[in-house]
């Protein structure tokens, strides 16, 4: 077998569906194997950015690892998304095509290092230099990426390797590697003993689920603890979904990206707090300022990361396992030796409604020509199908959905890039979420973040899928010119404005039915037409800079109560 056979049938014994990517001169021996023999769907991008993000999206919604390839003269590009891939604890199979071995110290066109680009943002990075040696390094791919912490494996493949035949005797998979966690280990029996102990004599606890919640796929078991014990639930905006958000304990999202004041305030006033898949960066923890004075606080930790354990916040008792399996255990503690346990019923849905309420009522008037995303989030959450997928992109796209939009099934129904942040992320989430899916995909991005990612407009028209490109206008790059002004006392930042574009034009140049929101009673029915309208539809919104109306960002909402300045909270 030559090489390109041997690493198409590896990844079909893995079960793999599809490749994100785009071709090079470096990739054609691998790409006329493939067209000839394997059903593995080839999705073609038009930049090796949307790819990599397309990828991690996909892995995301389908609890399967994903595969991603690029040539060599645009390996680089792939960098943002492999970054946030890594961060976010997504395990991505990454090819890349190389010219030949050691051409690159010759100075050969597209000749790089590799290897040495990626090892700092993935498990491991393989250079094949032989053809027999391919299943193994791709067994060991799989397992690497999707054990333990998954994250993503780089595969470094010289242009020879596609050609070169070798005999192959172990031509296998192991089936355990096909999805993620690979492996479900349960933390030590005696801490878990520990964290009931403290549970159960908790004045007021709180659980909080990151995206480790939802890798592990934990949330019915985080509901049946907090049923059981009559403890609220909040999570952190990647972690969004872990547990429906209509639930009576769902305290729903908290720190700085979207959480409401009410539901820090909960958070800062716990006694308790019982993290589960959380890496407690500042995003979620509002500069790790949320839980107040953590002397006065008793922390527990539950995740499948050492690293992660007491990183920020000291603990009481540190749990290093799976999420679901470990929990799964504690309930079963809980249920033998407490049969009789009869907590106090705790019901957050008025105090909810309230707070959501008083941002729907608010009726702040928005600046001249421009209309509110509260208006716009509030007609999303009542049209959103219950197998709708929703991608979001950081900045004024996500911040209120973050916050105001209702899960209502547990699960990846959000997508938010929170770990890296890079600009250009809901497109290509959009498309790795609609070949994951067979629901509509609503993508929430910003004009500052569509101009990385136009291109692919061609690639969503090309697929046929029902993706809905929203488009929060505001002709500036919002969230640094918000924070230059309220925390920085800017008065006019110098570099975050740019030109108008004809947006409409352009989407419909791609193909897209597009429409230009002009009065705020024409967003609930252009929505609901681009939902039902199978296929790529573009709708444009022009919205107030952050600093015009202030978001849910605990900091900027506390300059903009100084300076007066209308806000959300």
């Amino acid at each position: 077998m030559n090489g390109a056979q041997v690493i198409l049938r590896m990844l079909e014994l893995h079960e793999v569906g599809c490749v994100f990517g785009l071709p090079g001169e470096t990739t054609i021996g691998w790409y006329k194997e493939w067209q000839e023999s394997s059903s593995i769907e080839f999705v073609l991008t038009r930049d090796e950015r949307t790819a990599a993000f397309a990828a991690e999206a996909y892995a995301k919604v389908t609890g399967r690892p994903a595969v991603l390839e690029a040539p060599s003269p645009g390996v680089a590009h792939c960098a943002p998304g492999i970054a946030e891939a890594y961060l976010s604890s997504v395990p991505v199979i990454f090819f890349s095509s190389d010219i030949p071995v050691n051409q690159d110290k010759k100075h050969g066109l597209t000749g790089l290092d590799q290897t040495a680009l990626y090892a700092s943002i993935c498990k491991e990075s393989f250079y094949l230099t032989r053809v027999q040696d391919i299943p193994f390094l791709l067994r060991r791919a799989f397992r690497v990426a999707t054990s333990g912490r998954p994250a993503p494996v780089h595969v470094r493949v010289p242009i020879n390797i596609f050609h070169d035949e070798a005999e192959i005797t172990d031509l296998y998979a192991e089936p355990d590697y096909r999805v993620y966690p690979a492996h479900r280990p349960v933390a030590d029996h005696a801490k878990i003993r520990q964290t009931i102990d403290l549970l159960l004599a908790a004045r007021k606890p709180i659980i909080v689920c990151g995206q480790g919640a939802l890798i592990s796929g934990a949330g019915q078991a985080v509901l049946d603890l907090a049923e059981l014990l009559q403890i609220p639930v909040a999570t952190t905006t990647p972690g969004k979904g872990t547990v429906p958000e209509t639930h009576p304990l769902a305290l729903r999202v908290i720190g700085a990206r979207g959480g409401m004041a009410y539901a820090n305030d909960y958070a800062h006033e716990a006694d308790t707090v019982f993290l589960i898949g959380s890496n407690t960066d500042s995003s979620s923890t509002n500069h790790w300022k949320l839980y107040g004075d953590p002397k006065t606080k008793t922390f527990v930790q539950l995740d499948i990361a050492e690293a992660h354990m007491g990183n920020n916040f000291p603990l009481a008792v540190g749990l290093v396992g799976d999420a679901r399996a470990t929990l799964d255990y504690m309930l079963e503690l809980l249920r033998r030796d407490h049969p009789d346990l009869n907590r106090p019923a705790l019901d957050l849905t008025d105090v909810k409604r309230s707070a959501l309420d008083s941002v729907f009522n608010a009726n702040i008037p928005m600046p001249e020509g421009t209309f509110s995303p509260v208006r716009f989030t509030q007609a999303l959450d009542r049209l959103l199908p219950a197998d709708a997928i929703v991608t979001a992109e950081p900045g004024v796209a996500a911040i209120y959905p973050s916050a105001l939009m209702s899960v209502r099934e547990a699960g990846r129904r959000y997508l938010t890039n929170y770990s890296m942040g890079a600009l250009g992320y809901s497109v290509p989430a959009a498309i790795g979420a609609a070949f994951a899916g067979s629901g509509p995909v609503i993508c929430l991005t910003g004009d500052g973040s569509l101009a990385f990612v136009l291109g692919d407009f061609e690639t969503i028209r090309r697929s046929g899928k029902n993706i809905t490109v929203v488009l929060m206008r505001n002709d500036s790059y919002g969230w640094i010119r918000g924070e230059a002004i309220l925390l920085d006392d800017v008065d006019a930042p110098w570099t975050t404005d740019f030109g108008a574009v004809d947006y409409v034009k352009v989407a419909e140049g791609f193909g897209f039915r597009a429409t230009r929101i002009t009065s705020e009673d024409q967003i609930e029915p252009a929505l609901a037409e681009a939902i039902a309208h199978p296929g790529a539809n573009f709708i444009e919104m022009m919205v107030p800079t952050q600093d015009k109306i202030v978001p849910f960002v605990p900091n900027w909402v506390e300059s903009a109560r100084k300076k007066g300045l209308s806000h959300f909270r």
